[in-house]
């Protein structure tokens, strides 16, 4: 009778997650053909708007004022919406700005330009009644009527932040709430008190909020509020016939502040893409002779189950795509990098899986395929949870506190993990579960791939290697390595790209139209091989290198004049990075919130010393891959950020599983020595590691080879990543746990942190 129960609640379990596979599904189908996703500046192009700061009273319109500026028109591009847009200085008052999937430029162009002077002042009176011994501020109200106003009372500096919010009970429709600082606040109640000593109805109690010399709202002071007392709370409402649109528009102005200087729009206009369509043809190429031979691997390894993965993978392409339709995201090469480590994820989740129902099949003698299936799914769920998590952990702290490249990186990381996840535990185990239930496929077990143990595994159980023998002669060729490498960067230094050092904007007017892939081509072989070129026009080339002599602006002007037929200089400007002080700033902030967040999360999940040796473990990938292209002299850009930090989540997420492996030998055996059972949770988790990074190095190997450009860089840098990420997470984290233990005088498995 139990029996019958348990097999009765196993198929209402699977019947379950079949319908809701197949709801994912579905909804992500409906969402792709209905909602494309917005492609970002590198790989279709936006609009490009130039605006020119100009002088203020009290402020003069130099480079310091133009980078401030900068940084207030970043935090109201951020409102807006856009994402990855790209902004610099070019020369010492240009702001360069450049929207990818823009709908309404001209808006765009003109919340940008709006200095957003934000003043709250006494009303006087109207401006027909005499009586005033003061020549005060006159300016016409909501309604139309003039309105004199004596000086400023709060300024936008006074301002905490603003929200646009819509009030359903009382009929009043959207409005921005403004809410003050501490100063303001004070100031706010003062200024009303004041106001409210004037009889109800005249226009003395009134309040002028102006914006740009434009009364946006001057309510009366609430009869309630007696004379001498004012408005505590520090908040007020801005009221009118506003939608919502315009109220989120308003309160955007508000939060993100007044530009310290104004700035007038000179031109806009539509660019082209910076990596081109020949990089982006050649990506793709790649991208499927890649994922192709990934494809075949797996089936070769694991047969049926393989196939099915395969299959499952298809499905969180689709459901990826969909979730960043749906949010409306903007897909750039770093946020790519995030999908190349997801994907990762999901083939590791799916080899994890079958690689433990490998084990149960072999230990369990005989068993029915479709019982090893589900303990390999059990077996697999704390190392995938746990991988998962920390890389969730990662995603959500890059995308609340970084902003630019890596913001995008942290937005596509975590929705691919997430479609990962459904991929691997929910698609995947309804497709395999069937499939082994099949009469045909119970007849013949070996063809689903876990009847066999595999030829890696076979080769370790012959030999049973003793690696963890002389823990620190491993720690020591790690940092013999780590020391090679980082000699690089003493020696030869990091060659920061222009994102970071910022160079030079050159903008021809050609005779004839120049293809840009020819462009960038031409300009590799004269010796120009980073420049981004980009289209502004039908006979406009616009390219940015870094710095250049006057010899080398000659040929720069030579190459694009025998590609166009003549070539004369539109603008020839120094501009600053796209990855400024602020950005880099945020960046390291977010980075490190991320690892200790990671850090803490594994310390709960795992002991101290495995946190610990975790991190170590990411540091010497970061140290070698950086030291790498040190010695190689390739430049350390936007894209290297990007393959950088894949690779640290790839190395966390080795680390992570064979820690699994080795606190599940600690809690069924406490009396074998620690390194004689991180010994056997390497070797067990070995076939995992050697599959996984097989299937990701030969996607990875494809677009090295195939692909050209910034790409070829990207997966270098990845490649190099994945081979150190794989040696450090067997010969550096587990040595580290090993020595960290034996110091602390216990070398069994024990109790202690």
């Amino acid at each position: 009778m139990k029996r019958r129960n348990n097999a009765s609640r196993r198929k209402t379990n699977t019947r379950t997650r079949a319908l809701l596979a197949l709801a994912v599904i579905a909804v992500s189908l409906a969402v792709a053909l209905t909602a494309p996703v917005r492609l970002g500046l590198d790989l279709r192009g936006g609009t490009q708007i130039v605006l020119e700061t100009r002088p203020a009273p009290a402020t003069d319109a130099g480079p310091e004022a133009t980078d401030r500026t900068l940084e207030v028109l970043r935090g109201r591009i951020d409102a807006l919406g856009v994402a990855e847009p790209t902004l610099v200085r070019s020369g010492d008052n240009r702001i360069l700005v450049e929207l990818p999937g823009v709908q309404d430029p001209e808006k765009a162009a003109d919340v940008l330009g709006r200095t957003a002077q934000l003043t709250v002042h006494p009303v006087l009176g109207e401006a027909d009644t005499s009586g005033a011994s003061e020549t005060p501020r006159t300016l016409p109200d909501e309604s139309g009527h003039p309105l004199r106003l004596a000086a400023a009372a709060l300024t936008g500096e006074d301002v905490k932040g603003a929200d646009a919010r819509f009030d359903q009970r009382s009929g009043a429709g959207w409005h921005v709430t403004v809410d003050f600082s501490d100063t303001g606040r004070d100031r706010w109640t003062r200024l009303t008190a004041e106001a409210a000593c004037h009889p109800a109805g005249a226009a003395e109690r009134r309040v002028a909020i102006v914006l740009d010399d434009t009364v946006i709202s001057s309510p009366q002071v609430d009869p309630g509020v007696t004379c001498g007392t004012g408005i505590p709370g520090g908040s007020t409402q801005i009221t009118g016939s506003f939608d919502d649109a315009e109220a989120r528009e308003l309160s955007l102005l508000i939060s993100g502040g007044a530009l310290p200087v104004p700035v007038e729009t000179i031109e806009q206009r539509t660019v082209g893409a910076t990596l081109g369509d020949e990089a982006l043809t050649a990506a793709a190429r790649a991208a499927v002779i890649g994922t192709a031979l990934t494809a075949l691997f797996v089936i070769a390894v694991y047969r049926l189950l393989g196939l099915l993965a395969i299959v499952a993978l298809a499905c969180y392409g689709l459901i990826s795509y969909a979730a960043l339709a749906a949010l409306g995201a903007t897909l750039t090469l770093p946020g790519l990098a995030g999908f190349v480590l997801a994907i990762g994820m999901a083939v590791d989740a799916n080899v994890l899986v079958f690689e433990r129902a490998r084990e149960a099949h072999a230990a369990a003698g005989r068993p029915s395929t479709r019982s090893a299936l589900r303990a390999g799914f059990r077996g697999a769920l704390s190392a995938i949870a746990d991988s998962n998590v920390t890389t969730l952990i990662a995603a959500a702290l890059l995308f609340l506190f970084a902003s630019g490249p890596v913001r995008g990186f942290g937005v596509t990381l975590g929705i691919g993990v997430l479609a990962s996840m459904i991929s691997a535990l929910l698609i995947t185990r309804v497709l395999a579960e069937y499939a082994v239930g099949r009469p045909a496929v119970r007849r013949r077990p070996r063809i689903t791939g876990i009847a066999s143990t595999g030829w890696v595994r076979d080769r370790l159980l012959r030999r049973d290697p003793r690696l963890m023998r002389h823990p620190r002669r491993w720690l020591a060729a790690s940092a013999a390595v780590v020391v090679l490498s980082a000699s690089g960067i003493l020696v030869r230094g990091l060659d920061l790209g222009i994102e970071f050092t910022g160079g030079r904007l050159v903008e021809y007017s050609t005779g004839s139209p120049v293809d840009p892939d020819r462009a960038r081509t031409a300009l590799a072989d004269a010796g120009f091989p980073r420049t981004l070129v980009q289209s502004s026009g039908d006979r406009r080339l616009t390219v940015r290198a870094e710095q250049l002599s006057a010899a080398e602006k000659a040929t720069l002007t030579e190459t694009v004049g025998r590609l166009g037929g003549t070539a004369e200089k539109v603008r020839d400007e120094r501009i600053g990075p796209s990855l400024g002080d602020e950005l880099r700033r945020n960046a390291l902030i977010a980075l490190g919130l991320a690892l200790g967040a990671q850090l803490l999360y594994l310390t709960v999940r795992f002991r101290r010393r495995f946190a610990l040796a975790a991190v170590g473990a990411l540091a010497h990938d970061v140290l070698i891959l950086a030291g790498v292209f040190a010695w190689l002299g390739k430049p350390v850009d936007g894209v290297f950020l990007a393959a950088l930090l894949t690779v640290v989540g790839y190395s966390v997420n080795d680390s992570v599983v064979l820690f699994d492996r080795v606190r599940e030998l600690l809690a069924r055996d406490r009396t074998t020595p620690l390194p004689l059972l991180t010994n056997r949770a390497i070797l067990q988790t070995l076939p995992r590691t050697v599959n996984t990074g097989t299937g990701a190095a030969l996607v990875i190997t494809a677009l090295a080879v195939l692909a050209d450009g910034a790409l070829t860089d990207f997966a270098l840098a990845l490649l190099i990543g994945l081979a150190v990420g794989t040696w450090s997470s067997v010969f550096t984290a587990a040595p580290l746990t090993l020595v960290t233990r034996l110091r602390h005088g216990a070398p069994n498995g024990g109790s202690g942190r």
